[in-house]
């Protein structure tokens, strides 16, 4: 099989605000008004990511406002009470950086951000140089894929590889990103393996297998052959 999956540089914002290390608080929050994001990559040198700041580093300093002793209780972690105090990014960035390679697959990014509980990371070369950034709506743009790309991806990395015809007729049906495979197989123990290949296959949202005038010794016509 010769297809492979997206990359993060496919999908990932290649123009992105950055801060300095010793940006003020103040221009911290105009930047992420600015650019309407949530957290802001912070660069040294000729653009190595060294941090990042997220809204949740700018939280504090806002709650410990309060001088309700309660409030002070809650939040008496030493880097909450540094954090209150930080005025530039250096002082209220999160380091090192949980960032990304642009040739990771989406998967590994979702996997990253959903373990690390972020919603974006910063796109590095092998130097640490900052080249983008990629979020979780970024993550989602591969459910926007054409039905007809799927299905054409289907047929030829799936259905092509596993039901060969002429021994095989597999009619690829897709409609919202659910893809149907329509038709009759020899082997139904390749089913399951099939509908594995399928949900691998960028933009898929589900998947299910429709037997036609099935002769398969030892199943009949009407069974369904499980996709799990």
């Amino acid at each position: 099989m010769h297809g492979s999956p997206h990359i993060v540089s496919d999908v990932m914002t290649h123009t992105v605000a950055s801060l300095d290390r010793d940006a003020p608080f103040k221009e911290i929050v105009r930047l992420m008004q600015e650019w309407k994001v949530s957290a802001l990559p912070v660069v040294e040198g000729e653009g190595t990511v060294v941090g990042i700041v997220s809204e949740a580093d700018l939280l504090p300093k806002e709650e410990f406002r309060d001088n309700d002793p309660d409030r002070y209780t809650q939040l008496r972690r030493l880097a909450d009470l540094a954090k209150a105090g930080a005025v530039t990014a250096a002082e209220l960035m999160t380091s090192p950086a949980l960032t990304v390679r642009p040739n990771a697959t989406l998967a590994q990014a979702a996997r990253t951000m959903a373990h690390a509980r972020v919603k974006r990371l910063p796109v590095v070369d092998e130097q640490g140089m900052l080249e983008g950034i990629v979020s979780r709506a970024d993550l989602l743009k591969v459910f926007l894929r054409d039905d007809e790309e799927i299905a054409e991806e289907v047929r030829r990395e799936v259905v092509a590889y596993l039901f060969p015809a002429p021994s095989s007729a597999i009619r690829v049906e897709v409609h919202e990103g659910a893809v149907k495979l329509v038709g009759r197989v020899r082997d139904t123990s390749l089913i399951p393996v099939a509908a594995r290949l399928v949900r691998a296959v960028e933009g898929v949202v589900d998947v299910d297998f429709e037997p036609e005038g099935q002769e398969t010794a030892g199943a009949s016509s009407n069974v369904r052959p499980s996709l799990h």
